[in-house]
């Protein structure tokens, strides 16, 4: 395990290079931090792979184990730069700050994000970038000593009930759909750039969009941007990157059948149809003008929150309130399977729709057998129950984080968007921490409680929740 954290710290030791480019460039003084801390980690790596022993294979529980030992001590020393350069000062406000990047969750502290040099707000950026595909799914693409070790680890951190399996290689397939997410990242890039917007915002941007992250290098987001290009061309990849990336990949290979014949998918396009036109129409009928800007707003904000990008344009906290529960349904709803969205996945609310339709039809036809389908094809009954037992989980530890945070004294509107914002990684939420609001008012406990969620939500809750278990330490 600890020779398995090693190779991560040096994948990590290395993404300094960027932003330590920014910094040179920019000759903001930073330079010799990015460089003190690659060298440091990169000598840490070292240290740890020559003392610990080589693995042979990862079983289960040291997979879990170890994922989610990666995303502490990730976000623990990425934690460094914020506090070492002394505009973060705070250790817990630096780590809450790094773990919503790592965790892709965009919830920051920071009153005035353009006050930080642009290598700092590069790195910021990137911690969400790194995360959006998983830093596990890094290592085992490119870290031929994890072996069959890297199942376990993939396993374990890729997003959703079913792990889509592009080729028959664990490492093959990590490798492909970091490739496909490095395509998009450029593409994006270009396309923002041709919106006149700089190298650097563009980089920013982007990453804060395929990661679904939602940080960006300005106070307003992505308000600040007047142009409706800009907007659409993020609204485009911000759905890209709530969408099953295995479906990209065979697109991009010329099959675009599987957008076609997924359920999930379009399962989440009616998602977002039905909110969008009902956020819409219930703003217009509250005296809204109907019109290029009203559909732009409205269509970039449903995107926006059910993708848990967490992106604004606007701050919907001026919408009608019935308008705000719908975007609170849709933090909890989230991405797809093995996209870079969180939440509670929309296959496994199409799945509880699906059974409880099953579960009605059986009052009236007592001896019938209506499995649960996804298009054609049955669910397993194993994998049914395994949903259903998230999903009431899921609820249990919201309910939980709600009580937590109103104990520590906050409105019931902001305790439950806290929650419902870190737990499915959408950063912004609803209340004091809404649209263009920030976390910095949360007592430092909150705080505490808020980055468990994140991990909790990223790593989608039986990850990290089993390593609390008597039975996970049985031998």
């Amino acid at each position: 395990m600890a020779y398995t954290l090693s190779g991560l710290w040096l994948i990590l030791s290395g993404s300094f290079l960027l932003p330590l480019g920014f910094s040179i460039y920019e000759q903001d003084g930073l330079y010799l931090l990015f460089i003190s801390q690659m060298v440091g980690m990169a000598l840490l790596s070292l240290l740890l792979r020559f003392i610990a022993r080589a693995p042979t294979e990862l079983t289960i529980r040291e997979g879990f184990l170890t994922v989610s030992l990666s995303w502490i001590t990730l976000s623990l020393l990425g934690s460094v730069p914020f506090m070492a350069s002394g505009y973060i000062p705070e250790f817990t406000d630096a780590f809450f700050e790094t773990i919503s990047g790592f965790t892709t969750t965009g919830a920051t502290i920071l009153k005035d994000v353009e006050v930080l040099p642009k290598s700092l707000l590069v790195w910021r950026n990137m911690t969400q970038w790194l995360g959006g595909m998983g830093v596990i799914a890094l290592a085992v693409a490119i870290l031929p000593f994890l072996g069959a070790g890297g199942v376990q680890l993939f396993k374990a951190e890729v997003p959703g009930p079913i792990k889509d399996k592009i080729s028959p290689r664990i490492s093959e397939t990590a490798k492909i759909l970091w490739g496909v997410y490095l395509l998009f990242t450029v593409v994006e890039i270009i396309l923002l750039m041709l919106g006149n917007l700089s190298f650097f915002e563009s980089l920013c941007a982007t990453f804060g969009t395929l990661a679904t992250g939602g940080f960006c290098a300005r106070n307003a987001s992505i308000a600040a941007y007047a142009s409706p290009y800009v907007h659409y061309v993020i609204m485009l990849f911000m759905f890209i990157a709530g969408v099953n990336f295995s479906l990209h990949y065979w697109a991009l290979r010329g099959r675009f059948k599987p957008y076609f014949t997924n359920p999930e998918f379009h399962f989440f396009v009616w998602v977002i149809a039905l909110a969008f036109i009902s956020i819409m129409a219930i703003r217009f009928v509250h005296g809204e003008s109907l019109g290029e800007d009203l559909f732009r707003s409205t269509l970039f904000q449903t995107v926006s929150i059910v993708t848990t990008t967490g992106f604004v344009t606007q701050d919907y906290e001026k919408w009608p309130l019935v308008t705000r529960l719908i975007l609170l349904a849709l933090m909890f709803i989230g991405g797809c399977t093995s996209s870079t969205g969180g939440g509670i996945k929309n296959v496994r609310i199409q799945v509880l729709l699906k059974f409880i339709g099953s579960e009605v039809r059986k009052i009236f036809q007592h001896h019938g057998v209506f499995p649960v389908k996804l298009g054609d094809r049955p669910v397993a009954e194993n994998l049914v129950s395994n949903i259903i037992a998230f999903i009431v989980l899921y609820l249990l530890v919201a309910s939980f984080g709600v009580l937590v945070m109103a104990g520590l004294g906050l409105e019931l509107d902001t305790a439950v968007g806290a929650v419902a914002a870190t737990l499915g990684n959408v950063g912004p939420g609803i209340g004091t921490v809404g649209a263009v609001e920030n976390y910095s008012h949360i007592p430092a406990v909150g705080k505490w409680a808020l980055s468990i969620l994140m991990l909790i939500g990223r790593l989608e809750i039986f990850t990290v929740l089993v390593i609390f278990t008597r039975h996970f330490w049985r031998r």
